[in-house]
């Protein structure tokens, strides 16, 4: 999920879904290096899958949100929330940003 806010100065975006889409892009970002992905691989992931985004609200004025849904399928192993929370495992560095 994301909201329309501008997380580097805490400013609310009036009902920007874009930046409220950017932000749930981020957060799913966020959770995939919880499981021992980096940055750059949970990138690739999300760029390459068959997401599915929402804008869930545009009528909680002054908020925008937004929401990603990823395949669960598309992965080995179970990432979806549990009582264990995510078991980090290192994934290995297969993708690499440049300088």
């Amino acid at each position: 999920m994301g909201i329309s806010v501008d997380h580097r100065d805490n400013t609310n975006l009036y009902m920007d879904a874009a930046e409220a889409y950017r932000n749930a892009c981020l957060n799913a970002i966020e959770y995939l290096t919880k499981w021992g992905y980096t940055g750059e691989q949970a990138y690739l992931i999300l760029g390459t899958s068959p997401i599915e985004g929402r804008i869930g609200g545009v009528v909680d004025i002054p908020n925008a949100a937004c929401s990603v849904f990823l395949p669960t399928e598309i992965f080995d192993f179970d990432v979806r929330p549990n009582g264990d929370g995510p078991i980090y495992t290192d994934r290995g560095q297969v993708a690499v940003a440049s300088s």
